[in-house]
Parts: structure tokens; sequence; C-alpha cells
């Protein structure tokens, strides 16, 4: 039986209890590594479950690349690390064809686009020309090519890591990209605790060699599939679109949430119920992600940076629940 077939025949109601327990298991197996952090791994996952992308905005060090290693590690898809720098081109990223003397023609030689899993490290040190190679690949899943038109591997996903726009050396990305992220969390600092096991454990890149993929592309391919079969009510999408309505409405967005926004948001939340091994959205579920979906999306026309992305949420989650 193929994927396709299986997602036929899911039944979220019976099967809730058992997805669960496997989230829980890979949320305990990436715990290990990236110590202190499991309200972040539920959102990376979260965000990759429900097909999205996602950036992981923080300073040097503070495990961003490392999240990214567990996730592919743990979920057993083919990974590729592509380091952005300035002199990055986008033949470096997606490929490119060379001439065969024994065959008399060109032969078009694959990029680190063509994998299941992308680390686009530090994407924001790359200039803007690099950085929009992305794009087709993130929305599409495919890359024109030298007027060819090539699809990406299945399931496909981007986690791109970028520093602090404030810090030297980097090219903010433009709104266009950021909209193609689903999600946008941060990590900060490890906690006293986590920080000790830290300083006294193991190095964490031999933890990550010992990992074992937790589930197959059929388990993935059915838990992204059970996020669509997560029930929405009539009234929590009432509360949906009041937050949406408020974006669009106030005087202190530069603009308003789009309506793929809208739909990030709605999905991002399916994502967030079904982790926690629910079958339906609650209105606690959607202000958990309003934070991460939203503030990349809008901006406030008075403030930027920390403070934008703080005011934005508590402006949103200030919205009365109906």
């Amino acid at each position: 039986m193929t994927a396709k077939q299986k997602v036929k025949v899911f039944d979220l109601q019976t099967e809730k209890d058992h997805l669960k327990s496997i989230i829980d298991t890979i949320v305990d197996q990436a715990s290990g590594i990236v110590l202190g952090k499991q309200h972040e791994i539920r959102l990376a996952l979260a965000c990759l479950f429900a097909r999205g992308h996602l950036l992981i905005e923080d300073l040097p060090g503070v495990g961003k690349t490392t999240l990214a290693h567990v996730l592919a590690a743990i979920l057993g898809l083919k990974y590729n690390r592509i380091q952005f720098t300035s002199d990055l081109l986008p033949a470096d990223i997606l490929g490119v064809s060379i001439f065969d003397r024994e065959t008399g023609g060109f032969s078009f030689h694959p990029g680190p686009i063509f994998a299941q899993l992308i680390l686009a490290d530090e994407v924001n040190r790359a200039t803007p020309k690099a950085q929009s190679a992305l794009l087709e690949a993130m929305e599409e899943q495919q890359v024109s090519i030298e007027g060819e038109t090539r699809k990406l591997p299945t399931p496909f996903f981007v986690i791109a890591t970028q520093n602090p726009t404030d810090q030297i050396g980097t090219f903010p990305l433009p709104e266009s990209q950021l909209d193609r992220f689903l999600m946008r969390i941060k990590l900060g600092y490890p906690d006293e605790t986590a920080e000790r096991a830290l300083l006294t454990g193991c190095d964490r890149k031999d933890l990550i060699s010992n990992l074992q993929a937790s589930l197959t592309e059929d388990q993935l391919a059915t838990i992204q599939d059970a996020v669509s079969h997560v029930h929405a009510s009539e009234d929590l999408l009432d509360y949906l679109q009041a937050m949406i309505s408020h974006t669009r409405r106030s005087t202190d967005y530069v603009s308003g949430l789009s309506p793929r926004g809208g739909l990030a948001l709605l999905r991002s939340a399916k994502a967030w119920a079904l982790i926690q091994g629910r079958d339906h959205v609650l209105p606690e579920d959607i202000q958990t992600v309003t934070p991460h979906v939203v503030s990349h999306r809008i901006h406030l026309n008075h403030e930027s940076g920390e403070s934008n992305a703080n005011t934005i949420a508590e402006q949103l989650l200030a919205i009365p629940i109906p």
C-alpha cells in the first residue's frame, strides 16, 4: 500500500493517541541534545508537519544549526547544508550544466537544493541575488534552471537560520521571502540547568551522530495529512477572522495580514493541536502559534526590531475570544 492509499483510510479520531506517542518520542530525542528547548522543538515540528518552512533567528552559538541537524536525523530525511556567504551565487545552490567531452554535450549537475531537508545556514549573510534562488524552490517545490523546470524531492523542507539583522555583514530578507516561511522562532539562551548539562556533558555533535530516524517517509506523510483533518469549528474561524481583520483595519500596521498569512495561521494551529494530541483546534492553539506566524509578516508603523514582534503579538492576543 502506498503512502497516498494510507492517507485515504486514515482516521484521525482513532489514531491521534498513536500519533501523539510518536511525536512525544521525537521531542524526547531532540530534547536530549537541544537542552531546555522543548517548546521550540514542538514549534519546529508543528511547522514541518504543516508542510511549512522554518526560519530560526537568534544570536550565533545558541543552537540554531544543531536543532536543524537533529530534526534532519530524527525525521530520516536526505539532508544538505548550504552555508550562505556574501560570495554565494545562485548556481552554487541550484546547480549548473557542465560540458562533457566524452558525450559532446552538456550534463546537469544538481546543486545542494536537491534534498528533502535543506539547512540554509546564516541565510541573511548572502546577497539578495543568492537569497532569491530559494524563492521558487520554497513556494513551488521546483526550480527553473537554464530554461528547464526540475522537480525537487518530496517532502521538501527548508530550515533557514539567520543572525540578528543589526549584526555586521547581513542582508535583511525581503518581505516576499520572509512570507515563504510558515514560522519564525527564536531559541534564546538556555536556563541554568540546561547550561550546566551542556558544560558537563558530551559534545552535542557526537550525540547527533548516534541518533536514529524515528519516522519513515510514509509515517511523515500520514502525520502531514492528519494536520488537514484536524477540525476547526465555526466559532474558532470567527476568532481567527477577527484577528486577521484587526491587522487590516488598524492604523498601527503598515499593511494587514494577507490571505496566505491567514491560511498559515490556521494550518500552524492545526499542527499544534495535533502535537498536543487533539483532533480539533482550540483558541489557545492559535494564540500559541500567532507570535511565530505573524510577526515576520506584518510590521508596525512606529516601531521595529524586537519590540515590533512583541507588540504585534500582544495586540493580537488581546482580541476577545468569541
